[in-house]
């Protein structure tokens, strides 16, 4: 399994496991779960882009904060779909999404097989948590913009995941 260290948590440097996506690549497949545990992939988006925001948990600040941020901006992005993605527990989620108004943005689970974050190269090997960052993916499945935050505690950049999104 590939290995890098290439971003920091609160300063401590982290290890990332799985393989790295770059702009240009096929988009992985990957399967996480739904607030009903039911399974989700990129099949369920097919033909939209997809602006996959990724957290180590909604249950923090800067988390709860990027989540909050993209459901908002998920009107504004026509024919796409805004996927938040961490490994808290499905159900956590759900009580996240409904105390905080989360109904524009899709919110799943990679908790169980950490699926997304082996295939886009995001866990975390020392928490078990996704690396923070942002990947936008065109209709076609075909990896349009990448950000694996260097410090897991500072947002990523919104504008500019935005600009790529809005722009397909």
């Amino acid at each position: 399994m590939e290995k890098r260290s290439v971003t920091t948590f609160a300063g401590n440097p982290i290890t990332l496991l799985g393989k790295e996506v770059k702009v240009g690549d096929k988009a992985p497949d990957f399967v996480c779960l739904k607030a009903d545990l039911s399974p989700f992939t990129l099949k369920d988006v097919a033909g939209k882009v997809k602006l996959i925001s990724l957290v180590p948990s909604v249950d923090t600040g800067v988390c709860e904060l990027q989540t909050i941020r993209f459901n908002q901006e998920a009107g504004s992005l026509q024919d796409a779909a805004v996927i938040t993605i961490s490994c808290d527990l499905p159900f956590a989620q759900a009580r996240f999404c409904g105390a905080k108004g989360i109904e524009n943005a899709v919110v799943v689970s990679d908790y169980k097989d950490t699926s997304f974050g082996l295939n886009y190269g995001f866990l975390m090997e020392e928490f078990r948590l996704l690396n923070r960052g942002i990947v936008v993916i065109d209709k076609d499945d075909v990896v349009r913009y990448v950000e694996y935050v260097a410090e897991n505690t500072d947002h990523p950049n919104y504008d500019k995941a935005l600009e790529v999104a809005k722009s397909l």
